[in-house]
């Protein structure tokens, strides 16, 4: 399952941990520069986008929301840290509790 992340320079223990629920690819986008905010495009395989709410503004935000919508492919908002992102996927339906 490929999986794209916004947001955040280090993913720390998140990234095993979404290895460990069968995220095989991890697309990682800062989201820090302009250039790369607006040239971010997201894989149509992509199960699902996990963006660090904590981590990138408003704009960025909304269009990588816009895109995926576009695209059919559910966002997640989610602090960067773990308990905060497996709330979001049980209640997204990608773990179970």
């Amino acid at each position: 399952m490929s999986v794209v992340i916004v947001g955040g320079d280090h993913l720390g223990n998140i990234e095993k941990k979404l290895r460990e629920i069968g995220a095989n690819n991890l697309i990682h986008v800062t989201g820090r520069k302009a250039k790369h905010r607006n040239s971010i495009k997201l894989p149509r395989e992509a199960a699902f986008v996990l963006v660090f709410t904590d981590y990138v503004n408003h704009c960025t935000a909304s269009m990588i929301k816009e895109e995926a919508k576009s695209l059919d492919i559910q966002t997640i908002f989610a602090k960067r840290c773990w308990s905060s992102v497996q709330e979001r996927l049980i209640a997204g339906g990608f773990v179970s509790a």
